[in-house]
């Protein structure tokens, strides 16, 4: 079969994860990262890159023991880390994930689960 006549993934159209208290957690996320549903609508995302990396089980880049970590493009990270510390959740920040795809940070939401903060440094390509 030719590589232009396959189908495809053409970007995630969901995550889905168990929560203790599903109705909060989708408000504390709303409230502090803007991810919510609105008028009925799932959350539009801004095109840009997605990465899809799986890691191996015994990797410590999550520094966490989840299986998973989300990871959010921010538009302007420095004011959300402020925006995020100004309400009290701890912002994790190391020199050393910042590179010339961009600057990172990491949070945690209320029950544990790792978020990676990346404003990309280098602009999407205009198609996939």
């Amino acid at each position: 079969m030719a590589e232009e006549s396959k189908a495809r993934a053409t970007g995630i159209g969901g995550f889905f994860f168990r929560s203790r208290d599903p109705e909060a957690l989708k408000a504390w996320y709303a409230e502090h990262l803007g991810v919510a549903w609105g008028d009925g609508a799932p959350w539009a995302q801004k095109a840009g890159y997605t990465v899809f990396e799986p890691f191996k089980m015994d990797d410590d880049y999550f520094e966490s023991d989840r299986t998973y970590m989300m990871n959010f493009r921010i538009d302007d990270l420095a004011r959300l880390i402020d925006q995020l510390k100004a309400t009290g959740i701890e912002v994790i920040e190391k020199e050393e994930w910042n590179s010339e795809i961009g600057r990172f940070a990491r949070i945690h939401d209320p029950e544990g689960n790792p978020i990676e903060l990346w404003e990309p440094g280098a602009p999407p390509p205009d198609s996939c």
